[in-house]
């Protein structure tokens, strides 16, 4: 989340060391995770900073798609998770999208809403598709149907034009479609109960949000062409700000409109979710701390949780190496470390 104060200072806050999280039948239920997380981080604004916070926006993991019910806001389906692929609706995607467009990918959002549409029985008159952010941010400014142009590259949506593509609209699955404006552009004043609850002025507003790999960019204040910013998460996702647009989802590369400028990137599977498969937070900070950083380690693994890559290579069939594994933890830790930094480094 990002907050504005009148100052023009904007501020990502945390969270730290508390993780929202709610099972049903076994399931994780992501949604009320993510508005329990969302209420908790304005709780955490100190009391006296609330009348100072201008504007508000959040972003959010890219194409993570919720369908939800146009009236209510509420999820019809499950949410499809950012790096989650939908094979299914590839054919489909491909047969009406341009050769090698970015949503002809697995793991994109249209292929997600696709997926979501085949479905039997699903409830496709009253259906609206948001992405993370949008969602969030309509439980703050309660506008239904908004999104921005970057959430919605991977649904087709063309920043260049400014519009969604006569293919795109065509298809009868555009209706779920929600209107796309630009990044940081204001949406309206926060809901008036929400501004009571928590103290801010009435004249705070809500803005159109982001992805998460471009904040991150953002806030490592690269402006210069042919400067890039890695952002190592639950995955790895590299941008690459450019003068010149570059798409072709037969790499897993695309780019996302900056101002006058692109964002040239991808983003791969690996990352901190395959850390956290085999150790824990204090673990990790530990065993960190005896890795010599000075002596190459002479193991050479792909560390993917699953099978399944989308960059620096798009083969949905590649297969996680992790093995031998060593006796230390610490020789471990560190060749699964340095095979992240050359799948990174592969990027460029």
């Amino acid at each position: 989340m990002l907050l504005s104060t009148s100052k023009g200072q904007s501020t990502p806050k945390e969270r730290e060391n508390t993780q929202f999280l709610w099972k049903n039948d076994e399931k994780m239920d992501w949604v009320r995770s993510w508005r329990a997380a969302l209420f908790s981080l304005l709780e955490d604004i100190p009391i006296h900073l609330r009348p100072l916070v201008a504007s508000i926006s959040i972003d959010g993991t890219s194409a993570t798609t919720l369908i939800v019910d146009s009236n209510t806001g509420e999820p019809l389906w499950r949410p499809f998770l950012y790096n989650e692929s939908c094979p299914d609706a590839l054919p489909t995607v491909k047969s009406v999208a341009p050769a090698n467009h970015t949503v002809c990918s697995g793991s994109s959002t249209l292929c997600k809403l696709v997926s979501w549409w085949n479905i039997e029985g699903s409830n496709k008159k009253s259906a609206l598709l948001l992405h993370q952010a949008d969602w969030l941010l309509w439980l703050l400014h309660g506008k239904l149907g908004v999104s921005d142009y970057n959430n919605a590259l991977k649904v087709g949506y063309d920043p260049a034009s400014d519009s969604y593509p006569s293919w795109l609209r065509s298809q009868p699955y555009s209706q779920l479609l929600p209107s796309v404006i630009a990044p940081g552009t204001s949406i309206g004043n926060l809901k008036e109960e929400i501004r009571t609850q928590f103290g801010f002025q009435e004249d705070c507003i809500v803005c159109a949000g982001t992805t998460d790999s471009i904040a991150a960019f953002l806030a490592a204040r690269a402006t210069q062409p042919g400067k890039a910013v890695t952002s190592l998460g639950s995955t790895l996702a590299i941008k690459l700000l450019s003068t010149t647009r570059i798409d072709d989802a037969r790499f897993g590369v695309y780019s996302h409109r900056l101002d006058d400028k692109w964002l040239v990137g991808g983003a791969s599977n690996t990352g901190g979710a395959v850390l956290k498969q085999f150790f824990t937070d204090e673990q990790l900070q530990k065993l960190s701390e005896q890795i010599n950083p000075m002596e190459a380690s002479p193991l050479d693994y792909y560390p993917l949780k699953a099978v399944g890559e989308r960059f620096p290579v798009a083969d949905p069939n590649l297969v996680p190496r992790l093995h031998p594994r060593p006796e230390s933890d610490v020789e471990y830790l560190h060749g699964i470390l340095e095979s992240i930094a050359r799948i990174e480094a592969k990027a460029f």
